[in-house]
Parts: C-alpha cells; structure tokens; sequence
C-alpha cells in the first residue's frame, strides 16, 4: 500500500508542476522594420524564425509551453517583450535578430549575444542598433530611465551588472552558434556580450541572435528563403533541447 501511495504522490506532483517555459521574440516589427535591404526587411525574416522555431518546439516538447513576444507583424515596444517574459516567469528567453553593418555589402554569419560586458566597438555598434528602437516609444527617456542608444557613456552601466544568470546564457549560446555551424552550415562568428536593453529586463537566461546579415546579398537570399528559414530554425531548436537537457 505504501508503495502505491508514493507513486500516486509522485504522479500528483508531475501532474501539478509547472511546465518550461519558453519565450521567443521575434526582433521588430509593424512600425519598426529593422535592418533593411532591397529585397527584404529584417522584421519579417525574425517574425519567419521565431514562428518555424516555436512550431518544432511545439510539436517535439510537450512539456514545453510556448510564449511569443508577437506572432503578426505589429510593433511591440522593448520593455513589453521583457514584461512578457517576466510575467510567464519564463525559464528561458531568446530573441531573434537580423544583422547589418554601415558598409554596402556586409559580412557573412552568425552572432549570439548575451548580456555583459561589451568592450569591442563592433558589439557595442550592433547593441546600439538593436537598442535605438525605443526611439519610436513614445515617452521612451523617462520610461527607460534617461537611457541614451546612441550614447557610450549610457552603456556604463552594464560594466557594473552582475548576471546571475550568464552561466545559463552563454552555454545556451555556445549551443546555438555550434548548431548554426553543424546543422545550417553558416559561418560561426562567435559568441559576444553587448548591453541589450530587451535581454537587460529579463529575469531568467537570455540570448540574442543574430541570423545574418541582411545588407550581404548571398545571406540575405538565404535568410529569406524557405529552406534558410527552416535551417536556422532547426537549429536554435537543436539547441534548445541540447541545453533543456
């Protein structure tokens, strides 16, 4: 009888736990395209990923709970993609991102981000970026408490942030760029820490991905086809299970 009751116990407390949670952010949107390149805007790239990634994980993990920042092509401003994550108490966030450099033609591969230190000009160049969405926020300097994305000295402090969760963050992101080389055979820039306001709210481990670069005509031909789409999806999912595990 004993035995049975344990059991029965156990089961009550599988039945009653809490799934994994996973948000996936799909970078920009509506009003804010991001990147752009003559055939393509970066906002509708993320949007393709973030969807094709939460459908695998959807379909293969039945334990793990879906989150989506945006699943349409709408704006959603940073500090709300944060409070999403927060408000799922979400174990895990990644947001997907489309690179693009000043230059004509850009570079070729792929970055994943964490939050941290970023002392190389190039992270805080793409930190910058990303970050200068919140200018179409409205009342975006009291909101994000005097924060300047085109500022170095704003980045200050993020060289005092401690991140308890870094450890989490950047196996998750070694486990991505691996996937990216292996899986969709993209060029491994590496992993890199830069101040992301969106991975800065977030309560749980985060990344930011960047899938490549939309102002390099091959990457962008690539990243706006079907079977591109589906690689890197591919991938970061391959990660996502790799580092679940």
């Amino acid at each position: 009888m004993k035995r049975y009751i344990v059991s029965f116990l156990l089961l009550c407390s599988c039945l009653l736990a809490s799934p994994y949670t996973l948000v996936i952010d799909a970078g920009h949107g509506g009003k804010d395209p991001g990147a752009q390149s003559r055939t393509a805007k970066e906002k509708n790239i993320n949007l393709a990923v973030a969807l094709a990634l939460g459908k695998l994980v959807e379909q293969n993990c039945p334990d793990v709970k879906v989150v989506y920042t945006r699943k349409t092509d709408v704006f959603v401003e940073l500090d709300e993609r944060a409070n999403i994550a927060n408000r799922a108490k979400a174990d895990l966030f990644i947001s997907i991102h489309t690179n693009a450099t000043p230059a004509k033609i850009g570079p070729q591969g792929t970055e994943t981000y964490t939050l941290g230190m970023h002392r190389a000009a190039d992270n805080l160049a793409v930190a910058k970026r990303e970050n200068s969405v919140i200018t179409l926020e409205s009342n975006y300097e009291e909101k994000y408490e005097g924060f300047d994305p085109n500022s170095t000295e704003s980045y200050i402090i993020f060289e005092l942030m401690q991140d308890r969760n870094m450890e989490s963050s950047v196996k998750l992101a070694g486990l991505i760029q691996k996937q990216f080389r292996n899986t969709a055979k993209r060029i491994d820039k590496g992993v890199h820490q830069a101040g992301f306001l969106v991975l800065r709210a977030t309560s749980m481990p985060s990344v930011l991905v960047e899938l490549g670069f939309i102002n390099n005509p091959n990457e962008a031909a690539y990243l706006t086809s079907t079977a591109g789409v589906n690689a890197l999806a591919k991938s970061i999912y391959n990660a996502f299970v790799a580092y679940k595990k």
